[in-house]
Order: structure tokens, then C-alpha cells, then sequence
């Protein structure tokens, strides 16, 4: 007994000594050994590299660039346009011609004819039609007879209007405001969204890092542990049957730590592609141990939802979308008439100055209209069609609108709670690491189990990956929280982006 004592105490000793100097598991802080050309990232930097350079972000902003273009072009259409258009033709044919006398003959005509119009159009939102003021001039030549002839149109006011068509800018105007809102909430909500996918690529390296270290150190305590052991087995103090389990412990180590570091690697380089960095730079990442304690008001983060989200524009959007489709579908389906109405001067002369002498002047009305007396029921159809998809997507909207409520104040619910989830890991993680410390000094005292021993290092593995995964959803709560509120409720401010940066 003396000399098994003597020798627990040495192995006592040793461990103690030997316990300083080993790795340590630290939640994702770098490791001792770090390459030349690395980078220790912070959460903070790799959102904030992610925003910038990863190809999400890039995506999103690509994607608001198209939509402010669209908007752009939406803009221009209720906006004065000139227009310089000519036609040139260049004739050598027979054709039919009708003699003054009311006789047809045919003629061979060889004659080259240059025109030219500049047009100043706009439309007019409000009914759907079309004003518009043109000046316009003609040339003829005619190479049989050689003779020239010029007409002109000094100035030409027309207007073009359906009158019971569908007004396709009025919708516009109503829908597209609306889109491009969408578009430039939807950019700050994306950037949000590549925020939360950087905290998911930070988490996963800092848990493969923890998990090496993890793995290393039990590795080391398995290898200290069995060689003890075996001199325990040899003075008789413990059983063949603990030392080969002891033996299995130490090579279910060594194979953790092989499979430890291969996820590492491959987190480490998702994690510089995904950052767009070289894959040269040997990536480490630090997590910082405690989190920001504060409360998000769930009046207040309703509120912000309904106001600042993108998905209450895209909402109201369909509504109006399914407003405008029962609209066109009623003006197809009844009474067409299209009327168009031109006054102005115009004259013609063998010389451009005679054609510019004394315009005459000229008007034109047309009214064109369709009725349709018999089509066994087509176009009502396609009115209670478009009714009833209009019912449908008011239903879908409300019931998508309470289901998006619902979720922001469940997420709210759970951030809330979160903090003081990751505090409780934090004390879980510290006892059990203690607790594993005990057990192995008891184990080696021979006052526990090999079965005691394994369950402590279960427990102290799995309280360290609960409080990393504590950590992980508290931040990804938080930057899902702002991409639906576009709010930075850390500093009580709306979020705002420099959209006229990326309109170039």
C-alpha cells in the first residue's frame, strides 16, 4: 500500500506539473502556433469584410444597381422624349397609278425619296395617352424626268388617347415607387442576411478550432492517463480490462484530433472564400467570451418591421399587381375605341424655300371603334378570373403578413432570452471543466471509475460545444433581428446604406 501510494502521488504530480502545459481549449481564440502570413479575425471584422467583399454582397449590390436602372427607365417614361427619326427609300419599280381622268396605267418610277421628323413627345399618366408635337420634310427625286420636289410640315400638334383601354401608366406609377423602395430596402436586408451567413462561416471555424484544441488535450490527458496506468498494471493496482480501456480511450483521441484538424482546414478555407481572401493567408478567428445585455422592446420591433421591411412592400406590391390585372382584363373585355387627333400646316414646292411659303393648313380625327356583340363568354371569363385571383392573393397577403409577424416576435422572444442563455453555458462549461479536473485526480487516487472519467470528459466536450453554440445563435438572432427591422438596435439607430454609390 505504501508503494502504491507513493506512486499516486508522483502521478499526481506529474499531471499537475504537466497540466500547465497543455493545450487548452479556448472557444476560438488563435492557436500558439500561427504561420507566417495569417489573419486573426474578429466577429466584428469578418462581418464587415463579408459586407464588402464576399459574392453575396456582391450579388446584392449588382441586383439594387438593376432595379435602380428599371426605376430610371419607369421615370423616363413620364418625361419629355425627342425624337429624330428618317426613313430613306430608294425606288426603281412599275406600279399602278391613277390617271387624273379616273383611268389606271402603269408607270415605271425610278426616284429616291429623303425625309426627316424630329417629334417631341409625352404622355399623359392620367388618361393613358400620348401628346405630341412634330416638324417634318420630305425630298423627292425623281431620275427619269429629273424633277425634284420638296413637302413640308412646319409643325404638326397631335394626340392619341384609348379611351377605354387599360392605362398601363397609371399602374406603373402607383406599382413602381413601391418597387424601388423594395429594392432599396431588400439591399440593406441582403447585407443583413450576409452578415448572419459570416456569423454562421466565424462559428463554424471557432467550433472546428475549440474542436482541436478539445481533441489535442484530451489526446494528451488520454496518452498521460494510459501510461500511468500501465504502471498501475504492472504493481497490479488495476485490471487488464481498465488498461485496455484506457488504451482504446487514447486511440479514440488520437483519431478525434486527425479528424479535428481536417475540419478545420476545410472550415478555415470556406471561410477565406467565402471573405474572398487568398487561400494562402492562414485564417484564425477569436470569439469574444461575453455578449452585449440588452432587451429588444417587442412594440418596438413590431412596429419596425411594418415599417422599414421589405417584405410589407413586396405585399403590397401583389395587391396592387392583382388590382391591375382585374383592370385589364375589364377594359379587354368591353367597349375598344382609340381616338387620334392632328392639326397643322404643311405645304409643297419644287425648292426647299417654296416648300416653307404659305402653309397650308390641315387637321385629321380618327375614331376607331370595337365592340365585342358575340364571344359566347370569353372576356367575362377572364374578368372572373382575374376577380378571383385578386380574392386569393388578398387572403395569401394576410396570411402571409401574420406569419411574418409571428416569426419577429418569436425571434424577438428568443434574443431576448439569449443572453441569458449563453451566461448559463458559460457557468455550465466552467463547472464542467472543473469537474473534469476532479475526476481525473480521482481516477488516479483509484476513488472513481474509468466510467466516471469518460462521462466527465463527455461532459466537459459537450459543455464547451453548447456555450459555442450559445454564442453562435445569439449572434445570428441579432443580424436576422436587423435584416427584418433594418435596425441597429445595439445603437438604437436605423440602418442606412449610401445608395448613390452604387448608382454608378
Amino acid at each position: 500500500m505504501k508503494l502504491e501510494s507513493l506512486y499516486v502521488t508522483v502521478c499526481l504530480c506529474l499531471v499537475s506539473l504537466g497540466g500547465k502545459t497543455e493545450i487548452r481549449p479556448q472557444k476560438g481564440t488563435e492557436k500558439t502556433d500561427i504561420p507566417a502570413g495569417s489573419m486573426v479575425l474578429t466577429l466584428e471584422r469578418t462581418v464587415d469584410m463579408a459586407r464588402k467583399n464576399s459574392p453575396s454582397a456582391v450579388a446584392a449590390r449588382h441586383t439594387f444597381r438593376s432595379a435602380y436602372w428599371n426605376y430610371r427607365s419607369f421615370r423616363a417614361n413620364y418625361l419629355p422624349s425627342l425624337i429624330l427619326s428618317s426613313n430613306p427609300d430608294l425606288t426603281r419599280t412599275i406600279n399602278k397609278i391613277t390617271l387624273p381622268d379616273g383611268s389606271e396605267k402603269y408607270v415605271s418610277q425610278n426616284m429616291l425619296t429623303l425625309d426627316g421628323a424630329l417629334t417631341v413627345q409625352q404622355n399623359i399618366p392620367f388618361t393613358g395617352g400620348s401628346f405630341y408635337v412634330e416638324s417634318a420634310l420630305q425630298r423627292m427625286r425623281l431620275f427619269d424626268s429629273a424633277t425634284t420636289s420638296f413637302r413640308t410640315f412646319p409643325i404638326v400638334v397631335g394626340y392619341n388617347q384609348s379611351l377605354f383601354g387599360y392605362n398601363s401608366l397609371k399602374w406603373d406609377r402607383k406599382i413602381e415607387p413601391l418597387r424601388f423602395r423594395q429594392a432599396k430596402k431588400s439591399y440593406i436586408e441582403a447585407l443583413e442576411l450576409v452578415s448572419a451567413e459570416a456569423v454562421d462561416r466565424f462559428f463554424a471555424l471557432v467550433q472546428a478550432q475549440s474542436n482541436y484544441e478539445m481533441a489535442c488535450f484530451n489526446y494528451a490527458n488520454a496518452d498521460t492517463l494510459y501510461r500511468f496506468a500501465r504502471g498501475r498494471y504492472e504493481i497490479g493496482t488495476i485490471t487488464e480490462n481498465e488498461l485496455l480501456q484506457l488504451e482504446i480511450n487514447k486511440l479514440t483521441e488520437s483519431t478525434n484530433k486527425m479528424d479535428a484538424l481536417i475540419e478545420m482546414d476545410d472550415c478555415r478555407q470556406a471561410l477565406s472564400t467565402f471573405l474572398g481572401l487568398s487561400k494562402e493567408i492562414f485564417l484564425t478567428v477569436k470569439s469574444e467570451m461575453e455578449v452585449p445585455c440588452f432587451k429588444i422592446d417587442p412594440r418596438k420591433a413590431f412596429e419596425l418591421f411594418n415599417q422599414n421591411s421589405p417584405d410589407m412592400e413586396s405585399l403590397k406590391i401583389r395587391l396592387f399587381q392583382s388590382r391591375s390585372e382585374v383592370a385589364q382584363a375589364r377594359s379587354n373585355a368591353g367597349l375598344k375605341a382609340d381616338l387620334y387627333l392632328e392639326c397643322g400646316l404643311s405645304q409643297t414646292g419644287g425648292s426647299f424655300q417654296q416648300a416653307y411659303r404659305r402653309p397650308l393648313d390641315q387637321q385629321q380625327v380618327r375614331l376607331g371603334v370595337s365592340l365585342p356583340v358575340l364571344d359566347w363568354g370569353r372576356g367575362k371569363g377572364k374578368i372572373k378570373v382575374a376577380e378571383s385571383r385578386e380574392e386569393l392573393v388578398k387572403i395569401q397577403v394576410e396570411q402571409d403578413r401574420n406569419n411574418l409577424e409571428m416569426n419577429i416576435r418569436k425571434l424577438v422572444l428568443q434574443f431576448n432570452l439569449q443572453s441569458e442563455r449563453v451566461a448559463i453555458a458559460l457557468k455550465t462549461d466552467s463547472t464542467a471543466r472543473r469537474r473534469n479536473e476532479v475526476a481525473r485526480k480521482l481516477y488516479l487516487l483509484g476513488k472513481s471509475s474509468i466510467l466516471d472519467l469518460n462521462a466527465a470528459v463527455s461532459e466537459k466536450d459537450t459543455a464547451s460545444r453548447n456555450f459555442l453554440n450559445a454564442l453562435h445563435t445569439y449572434w445570428r438572432l441579432y443580424y436576422m433581428l436587423r435584416s427584418m427591422t433594418l435596425y441597429d438596435f445595439k445603437q438604437d439607430q436605423e440602418i442606412t446604406e449610401n445608395y448613390e454609390q452604387l448608382e454608378n
